[in-house]
């Protein structure tokens, strides 16, 4: 008699997978008791509520593809093994405030392999954040005009997992290798940023005029940071188109 009057309060505490199964319980599970079946509802609204926090925080991230790191390729040639993709999915590593260096040529699937670090932290609970390096610096550029380059600042700061891609597609700026320089303080040793390049980190110097900004650039970026030089002789959009294909023909048959 008082189900109805008890599903209402959970759903005013914004509750709705508790409610529904206190309504509508599984086939057996009013069998157990009182212990086991709350502690199933508490289960059942909990993973509830962090797949739904995760689905907003990829969602927000906009990420540059659908990745995930199920589906890495270990080709042998690629110079990247399991184990260390295990480590860094396991997002100790934002949790200690280090940093990601994936370097390779185009191709090797450094941006996908990002992605799929930042769709975990999503679902580690972690904010997460990507911009392709050209957009990022216009977006500075602008925010300066407009009056708004420190609420900028401050929100990339907050970021737990920022994703800075394509570093290096040509030389920065004075202002650009500022903005890069600020960010890199505001974010040292205080949250994790993934750096994703077809050049080497050792190379980066030479993408900035100023000595002494490329110093303290690469000062508060390399030290603390997991380098992952990708390489592969077959470009994996090549593997991944292959693999579309082969799924197509199953559904034709």
């Amino acid at each position: 008699m008082l189900k109805h009057p008890t599903a209402d309060k959970l759903r005013d505490m914004y509750l709705y997978v508790m409610a529904e199964d206190f309504l509508r319980p599984e086939v057996g599970t009013e069998e157990l008791s009182f212990e086991d079946r709350f502690s199933l509802l508490v289960e059942k609204q909990w993973y509830a509520k962090k797949s739904a926090k995760a689905s907003r925080l990829q969602a927000r991230a906009g990420f540059r593809q659908r990745a995930c790191l199920e589906d890495i390729e270990y080709s042998s040639d690629r110079n990247l093994s399991r184990k260390d993709v295990a480590t860094l999915g396991s997002c100790l590593f934002i949790k200690q405030k280090f940093n990601v260096i994936i370097s390779g040529k185009t191709g090797t699937g450094k941006s996908y392999l990002a992605c799929a670090l930042g769709s975990a932290a999503c679902r580690h609970g972690y904010s997460s954040l990507y911009y392709r390096i050209p957009d990022l610096l216009t977006e500075l550029a602008v925010a300066r005009v407009d009056k708004k380059y420190l609420r900028l600042l401050d929100s990339l700061r907050k970021i737990k997992l920022l994703i800075l891609d394509d570093i290096g597609l040509k030389p920065f700026d004075y202002d650009e290798a500022r903005d890069l320089l600020e960010i890199a303080e505001l974010r040292y040793n205080r949250t994790s940023t993934i750096f994703v390049s077809q050049i080497p980190h050792d190379k980066w110097y030479e993408l900035f005029d100023d000595p002494t900004i490329a110093d303290a650039f690469m000062d508060r970026v390399v030290h603390n940071s997991q380098i992952l030089p990708l390489d592969s002789t077959v470009s994996m959009r090549e593997i991944m188109a292959q693999k579309k294909l082969k799924v197509l023909d199953l559904m034709e048959e």
